[in-house]
């Protein structure tokens, strides 16, 4: 490929309401090369790139071996902007990444397939979202590692949650839309694989709000007495640079598919720079979109 590769992809799903609301924003964009299944891959920065796709995320399995070469060998971090279906009630932005930790995937992927992360990328995004989300009176905060679809190249998630059949307000599609353009990881943070706590990840989103943690796939409390040790070890493979594990919770750590998996983490919390509360505590599985 000639000219800049590029450091992102933007997933946008025709059925999702989020990408729907980006894909219009966002008009007829660039021309950049290449195309996927016909579609023209489009250029919104120099260093990411647009996809739309006519299915839903959650089933869009293996995109990146449908990509052009140059971009698997990159390789791209794949973004997917989609609606998070709350069932608990809970107004939030999210970024989350992508796998099934358990012997269930009910929501795409494969049962024990965990998605390769970019854990500051994530971290980065979470900032950036909880910054805006404060400006709306509402918050942002990462979601336990629990859906698919299954890629063999890094991915995340980055939603705005609704309630029932509600649509995104378009000050929550402007936050996110300058996340989309604007993120990048940072080199100083720390990297871990975090275990343990509810669905929405409060101690690890407090931690990576505090500007000195990245977390890569977040193995929540419900999902440990299904865990096995094949896949403990899978989820520290696949969250790169990770020093080792941070638990939320003292007890975790005598899970038996953790014993001799890496050295575990511990860090006092430091108040966030910035941006909106914690986050939202309780557990939430999408009903459609993610």
């Amino acid at each position: 490929m000639s000219g800049q590769t590029p450091r992102y992809l933007i997933s946008l799903s025709e059925p999702d309401p989020v990408a729907a609301a980006l894909a219009e924003r966002w008009g007829t964009l660039p021309a950049a090369e290449g195309s996927v299944d016909g579609a023209p891959l489009r250029q919104l920065e120099p260093d990411r790139w647009v996809l739309r796709r006519p299915g839903p995320h959650i089933h869009d399995e293996r995109l990146d071996l449908r990509l052009p070469a140059g971009l698997r060998a990159v390789p791209v971090t794949v973004l997917f902007p989609s609606v998070h279906r709350s069932e608990s009630g809970q107004h939030c932005l999210t970024v989350h990444p992508l796998g099934n930790p358990g012997p269930a995937a009910e929501l795409g992927g494969r049962p024990r397939t965990l998605v390769p992360t970019d854990p500051r990328t994530m971290a980065s995004a979470l900032r950036g979202l909880s910054e805006g989300a404060a400006a709306l009176g509402t918050t942002a905060t990462f979601e336990a590692t629990h859906h698919g679809p299954e890629l063999g190249v890094a991915a995340a998630f980055v939603e705005i949650a609704v309630v029932g059949d509600q649509r995104p307000t378009d000050g929550e599609v402007a936050v996110l839309e300058r996340v989309l353009r604007s993120v990048v990881p940072e080199p100083a943070d720390r990297v871990a694989l975090g275990v343990g706590g509810g669905h929405y990840a409060p101690r690890f989103t407090d931690l990576a709000r505090s500007r000195r943690w990245a977390f890569g796939h977040l193995l929540s409390r419900h999902v440990l007495s299904e865990l096995d040790p094949a896949t403990a070890r899978a989820a520290l493979a696949a969250t790169p640079d990770a020093e080792g594990i941070v638990f939320a919770r003292a007890q975790d750590r005598d899970h038996p598919a953790f014993r001799d998996l890496g050295p575990e983490l511990k860090e006092s919390l430091a108040p966030p720079r910035g941006g909106a509360g914690g986050a939202p505590s309780g557990r939430s599985l999408p009903t459609s979109g993610t």
